[in-house]
């Protein structure tokens, strides 16, 4: 008998603990991003208050590291949601890509809207040239009118700019002056630029990041993230030059095949549906939607764009090549 109730105890005790595992094991949904930190987290805060009985990871990489990572991975990847790329590399991996072409895309300005309905629009990331007025104040210097002005060297050292190869931001301020003054002129542009350069940085929030810590004066930055740090109370100052202000657009996408599993595509619709918006009100408000318009304090109204025409995957390696053996 004692044996029996022993046995007995065991079943329960192992009943018990399985029940507690399986309470544990809430479905995981992965994301991988290379959005700014601040935005992550906001997002991360959302998505966890929305799905309180799912465990998702939003996973940060450079723009560089994240293609490369996903082009090895393919749809093996551990990646369930691409929660942020630029249209231009999200066109090179279309053949890892869920169809998405049972989602509406009536409500994107026609610009935004992709070729290959594998992906959705996310945001439009405009760039500026920031300024930490403190700083150049404290050198006595003044701030610079054009591109041009960024050459003298009295800036020498105090201007930090994002790397064209690593960064989707750091690129579509080089293919903006390809566009607007030739190739040679833009890389001969770039070359005498580099002297004056404190540091090329891997990814596109890296030059605000160096202005707010009052390491450079001058920085090649998205708009979106320089708002966001005035309105924290940082010195900070946008300029537009000549030339207009780049920009790159932004999507999101499902690695093929996870869009069958319930969580990721209930996670994935309420972004689209919902999130997308709400970093529009708080963060990125440069328009996609044709009948939606945001702002934000002290952000830029009526900006000139800069023209980023033929902004293809194969024009994007040609001019990275010659970014980097000229």
């Amino acid at each position: 008998m004692k044996k029996l109730i022993f046995i007995f105890m065991a079943l329960c005790l192992c009943l018990v603990m399985a029940a507690a595992c399986g309470e544990s094991a809430a479905p995981v949904v992965v994301i991988y991003t290379s959005a700014e930190d601040f935005r992550i987290e906001a997002m991360q805060n959302d998505l966890d208050t929305t799905f309180p009985n799912y465990d998702i990871q939003i996973v940060y990489y450079s723009t560089g590291d994240l293609i490369t990572k996903l082009k090895e991975e393919g749809t093996g990847s551990q990646c369930d949601i691409i929660g942020e790329m630029e249209y231009g590399n999200l066109s090179t991996i279309t053949d890892i890509l869920a169809d998405l072409s049972s989602y509406s895309y009536d409500v994107y300005t026609d610009d935004m809207i992709p070729q290959v309905r594998k992906y959705m629009p996310w945001y439009r990331n405009g760039g500026c040239i920031a300024i930490n007025r403190t700083v150049l104040s404290d050198k006595d210097l003044p701030v610079p009118e054009s591109y041009e002005d960024l050459l003298k060297p009295e800036y020498r050292g105090l201007i930090s700019m994002p790397n064209p190869r690593t960064s989707g931001t750091g690129y579509m301020f080089f293919k903006s002056l390809v566009n607007a003054w030739g190739e040679q002129e833009a890389l001969d542009y770039f070359d005498k630029l580099s002297e004056n350069i404190l540091s090329f940085t891997s990814s596109g929030s890296g030059p605000v990041n160096a202005l707010i810590n009052n390491e450079a004066a001058i920085g090649f930055a998205m708009t979106a993230q320089t708002v966001g740090e005035i309105n924290n109370g940082f010195p900070l100052r946008i300029h537009f030059f000549d030339e207009g202000s780049p920009f790159s657009l932004y999507g999101i996408g499902i690695i093929s095949g996870k869009e069958t599993r319930r969580e990721v595509k209930e996670v994935f619709d309420y972004i689209v549906n919902r999130w997308t918006e709400v970093d529009k009100v708080m963060f990125c408000p440069e328009r996609i939607f044709k009948d939606r318009e945001f702002t934000l304090p002290n952000y830029p109204i009526n900006i000139k764009y800069a023209d980023m025409s033929e902004n293809t995957p194969e024009e994007k390696e040609r001019l990275l090549e010659k970014w980097t053996h000229g």
